[in-house]
């Protein structure tokens, strides 16, 4: 079988041309992140957001193009609105906003998208964060959306991490999602509960190498664009530490709060801290923390054993003045069924576990209900100082 190469990927590219400049897609500089890997292949074409819903045609005509290449098993392509660098760049602040910041009022222009108008049919979201990698954040993001869904809430789940897509092997989902206008995205679903994730999109193996504003803008079309129905509740698993989707989903999106999940040793605690600095920095409110791995009991002696040590994140949680959510074992049977995408709460719902996750369930839905009743939450701001 022929191999691909990136040169003539790019050279089918370089054969359509953009309709809005009249350039080819290449020369435009509309082409990329584009990975090559065993006949695969994944590229982004960035445009106008203004044109956005109008160039459908044109990512279908750009996958097809280099379908049609020797060697080549798969083509993906991803539309992402991107701003021009003179779209971006802030106006001059008038006579007036200066006279007013110079005398202490705050002029502080709502960010695109931010309020409750971004997501009309979304009561409330909920972001699962974790300061470090290997927490089991996913995990506890997949099975809290289910238990979410237990207490007869209608929820949707959102894998945001767009670099290491979880979900999909969480949840046992796979292939692409319907688009049946080009515009709007049709999500999969799982006991009734609709998922998104960018991994429906590109091969499981696949590395995305995107910069931050790419991030960014497919993190709002996949919360925009996703037919996600009427929700009381769309869960959020973010990627680890306080990077740009972090950041977007905070300034963006009107997120109700965010928790954090941890493991219990001190070196995955520092970073807790961090993250618990970032959202506060930001002005969301976190609903509470997780002890994820928390005691490992033997399933034939049932010996306890502390591997991560024990308690550290119910001891943070009291310290920074956090709700404490609960403990997760690290428990086989969630590993076994979280890799075999039979997640836990959903498959075993009589087992201890998933009680474990309902009860956890029940707190941070408590902890939501308390900051919706507090007012329409409408999503921090930016002040230029």
């Amino acid at each position: 079988m022929a191999r691909v190469t990136e040169a003539a990927v790019m050279a089918a590219l370089k054969a359509l041309q953009d309709p809005a400049s009249g350039r080819d897609l290449v020369t435009a500089g509309m082409v990329q992140g584009l990975t090559v890997k065993d006949g695969n292949v994944q590229f982004v074409l960035e445009v106008d957001p203004a044109q956005g819903a109008k160039l459908e045609p044109l990512r279908q005509q750009a996958e097809q193009a280099v379908l049609a290449l020797p060697g080549v098993a798969s083509a993906t392509a991803i539309l992402t609105a991107h701003r021009s660098q003179a779209a971006a760049q802030p106006r001059p602040a008038t006579h007036h906003e200066n006279h007013a910041h110079a005398h202490g009022a705050q002029q502080r222009p709502p960010l695109p998208g931010a309020g409750k108008a971004a997501l009309p049919n979304i009561r409330s979201v909920i972001a699962v964060a974790s300061g470090k990698g290997g927490v089991g954040k996913s995990t506890t993001a997949a099975n809290l959306a289910l238990a979410l869904q237990a207490q007869g809430l209608k929820v949707g789940l959102l894998d945001a991490d767009i670099y290491g897509p979880s979900q999909p092997r969480l949840m046992g989902l796979t292939g692409r999602p319907d688009s049946p206008d080009g515009k709007t995205i049709i999500p999969h679903r799982v006991n009734g509960l609709p998922v998104m994730s960018i991994g429906f999109l590109v091969a499981e193996d696949t590395a995305m190498i995107w910069r931050g504003p790419m991030v960014q803008s497919a993190l709002m079309q996949m919360l925009r664009d996703v037919q996600w129905g009427q929700l009381d509740c769309l869960v959020v698993d973010l990627p680890p530490g306080t990077g740009d989707a972090q950041l977007t989903m905070a300034q963006q999106v009107p997120l109700t709060g965010a928790v954090i999940v941890s493991t219990p040793q001190d070196i995955a605690l520092l970073d807790v801290k961090k993250s618990i600095a970032m959202f506060r920095k930001v002005d969301v409110p976190i609903l509470g923390l997780v002890e994820n791995m928390s005691v490992f009991v033997c399933p034939n002696c049932g010996h306890e054993s502390h591997v991560f040590s024990h308690g550290g994140a119910h001891r943070e949680a009291d310290k920074q003045g956090i709700r404490f959510l609960g403990e997760v074992p690290l428990d086989l049977k969630i590993r076994e069924t979280s890799d075999a995408g039979r997640p836990i709460v959903l498959h075993f719902p009589d087992s201890p576990q998933a009680e474990g996750y309902r009860a956890i369930a029940r707190q941070v839905w408590a902890a939501a209900e308390e900051q919706l009743a507090g007012g329409t939450r409408q999503g921090p701001k930016i002040t230029m100082q």
